[in-house]
C-alpha cells in the first residue's frame, strides 16, 4: 500500500478539518451522489435518464454530481463516436463498492421512516 504525504500528515482522519478524507465522505455523503450511485447501481445510463430517474435534480447539479464523481474516480463518463455523440456513465469498481453502504443506508430510512416522521412531527408541535 502506498502512503501519501497528506496520509502521512492526517493518518486518515475525517474529524481533523484538512484531512482528504473529510472531502471523500463530503461527496459520498452528498444526497445527489446517493441517488445518482444509486441509479448507475442498476446499469450505465445516459444523462437525460439519470436526470429524469432522480427526480428534483438540476441539470446543474446533475453534472457537478456527475464531474465530481469522475474526478473521484466513483464514475467513468465514455464518449460514442456516434452521431449523434452519445455519452453514458457507469461506476467504477471504487464505485461499485459504494453501492453496499448506500444501499443499507436506503434501507435503514424506509423502515424507519414512519418512527423519523412521528419524531418530527412531535418536535414540531413542541415548537
Amino acid at each position: 500500500m502506498v502512503t501519501t504525504q497528506v496520509e502521512s500528515l492526517f493518518g486518515g482522519d475525517p474529524y481533523h478539518a484538512d484531512c482528504p478524507t473529510r472531502r471523500i465522505l463530503d461527496r459520498i455523503g452528498d444526497r445527489w451522489t446517493v441517488l445518482v450511485v444509486g441509479v448507475l447501481g442498476d446499469g450505465d445510463a445516459r444523462f437525460s435518464e439519470l436526470r429524469r430517474r432522480v427526480e428534483g435534480v438540476s441539470q446543474k447539479m446533475l453534472t457537478q454530481t456527475l464531474r465530481g464523481l469522475e474526478r473521484d474516480g466513483l464514475v467513468r463518463r465514455t464518449v460514442h463516436a456516434e452521431v449523434p455523440v452519445r455519452v453514458e456513465y457507469a461506476l467504477t469498481d471504487a464505485g461499485r463498492t459504494l453501492l453496499g453502504p448506500l444501499r443499507a443506508l436506503q434501507q435503514w430510512s424506509i423502515e424507519h421512516l414512519g418512527a423519523v416522521s412521528a419524531a418530527q412531527e412531535a418536535y414540531d408541535r413542541a415548537e
